[in-house]
Parts: C-alpha cells; sequence; structure tokens
C-alpha cells in the first residue's frame, strides 16, 4: 500500500493557510491544521478534511508548543513530508507612531514562528528521508511598503532565513524555498486595506491574487525534488 503523504500548515484556520490544507488534502496528504485562536474555525477546516486531519493548536511564537505539535504529528502518522509556513500576522502603522509591542509582535509571529516550527519539525522529516518546507513571504519583503516597516522587514527576514536554511538542509534531502504569494481578499488582506488596494493598482492584470490559487502552486510544487533556495513571487507586479 502505497504511504500517505503528510503535510502540516500553519495558520490552516482561516484564509490562505486553510485553502492550502483543503487543497493539499484534495492531493492525497495527511494534514496537520494548526491554529493559535479561532478554534471554530479550525475545527471547520478539520469537518471539511475528514480523518486525514489532525488539529493542532499551537502558538507558533512559542518553541515548546511547536515541538509538542511535531510529537503529536509524530505519533499520529510517524512521517512529515511538506510544513507550510503560512501564520502571520500584520500590525500597520506608520514608523515613527509605531509601538514596541507590535513590532515585537510581528517578528515573533512572522520570523521566530517560522523559526521554531523548522527547528521543531526538521528531526521528523528527516527521519522520513527528506521533504519540502515553504515559507509564505511577501512583496513587502523585497520591496518595502510604506506603514508596513515591521511586516516588511519580518518577511525580508523569512526570505534570508529560507536562503540559509535551504543551504543547511540540503545534506538531509529538504528543499526550503519561500513563497510571495501577493495582497489576497482575506481577513488579514482586508486590514491592510490601503496596501491592498495599491497591490491591486500596481498589477499588471489589474488583479489581486486567489487564495486557491495560489493553494494550487503550491500543491504542484511539492511535486519538485530538484528545487531549493528559491524566492518566487506569485504576483503580476515587477518585484526588481
Amino acid at each position: 500500500m502505497p504511504r500517505i503523504p503528510v503535510a502540516v500548515v500553519t495558520g490552516a484556520s482561516r484564509g490562505l493557510g486553510r485553502q492550502i490544507a483543503l487543497t493539499l488534502a484534495g492531493c492525497g496528504y495527511a494534514i496537520g491544521v494548526n491554529y493559535r485562536s479561532g478554534e471554530n474555525e479550525a475545527e471547520e477546516t478539520v469537518r471539511l478534511i475528514g480523518d486525514r486531519s489532525l488539529p493542532l493548536k499551537a502558538d507558533v511564537r512559542n518553541f515548546r508548543q511547536t515541538e509538542k505539535m511535531a510529537e503529536e504529528v509524530s505519533a499520529r502518522w510517524g512521517r512529515l513530508d511538506a510544513l507550510i509556513n503560512n501564520a502571520g500576522i500584520t500590525r500597520d502603522g506608520l514608523l515613527m507612531g509605531y509601538r514596541e509591542r507590535d513590532f515585537d509582535d510581528t517578528l515573533d509571529v512572522n520570523l521566530k514562528g517560522c523559526f521554531n516550527t523548522v527547528k521543531a519539525f526538521v528531526p521528523l522529516m528527516t527521519e522520513s528521508g527528506g521533504g519540502h518546507i515553504i515559507n509564505i513571504s511577501s512583496y513587502s519583503g523585497l520591496r518595502g511598503s510604506a506603514g508596513q516597516s515591521a511586516y516588511s522587514a519580518s518577511k525580508a527576514a523569512v526570505i534570508g532565513f529560507t536562503l540559509s536554511a535551504a543551504r543547511e538542509l540540503s545534506c538531509h534531502n529538504i528543499r526550503v524555498n519561500a513563497i510571495l504569494p501577493g495582497y489576497m481578499e482575506t481577513e488579514m488582506g482586508r486590514r491592510a486595506e490601503e496596501a491592498m488596494e495599491k497591490a491591486g493598482k500596481e498589477s499588471m492584470l489589474n488583479r489581486l491574487s486567489d487564495p486557491d490559487e495560489v493553494a494550487r502552486f503550491i500543491a504542484c510544487f511539492l511535486t519538485t525534488k530538484n528545487i531549493t533556495g528559491q524566492v518566487l513571487s506569485l504576483e503580476s507586479r515587477i518585484c526588481s
């Protein structure tokens, strides 16, 4: 009997994370559905996936909680093939009036969250013979965005983290890549309404990104075996 591939998606209770989880489940993956709050939404995601799902309540800012997630996945399935670091927040505000607490929280979730999950899950992925880690970054991490100094800094750092991790983990047959999905009309996207409107105007196709299209791209990308250390933009804006 062929083995069932296993994926963990952080921030999977809503928005892009939920769409990624549902799409990978449709491709035959068993899914670890990570969430911090929004228990009802997470339960709905689990219900939609069915028996091949596992709710994983954890704050990715906390390493012990991410370790516990890895232990739960190991106990349930004994392997991990894909880790999608999607959990993220944005708290917009102009630099000179920006609160230190908001800056710290944004970097803790967006950057430290990636560090914690990679550190916690790589041993299991190594035991599984390798796998693929995808870190969700942002166009703002390449170009910056007024009013998003913390978010832009965190997403730029995710790119640097991705490139370093790709070099370190290649010997374990683990590919690490970053995807820039583009602005989407999700709950998080609507919180950054001004930036989202600007992205739509700058789009060469005059449109925002589509969560379903991004999720299908990720599902296809996970089938590759020889791509690592790359930063892939799914936007129709020029990134240079």
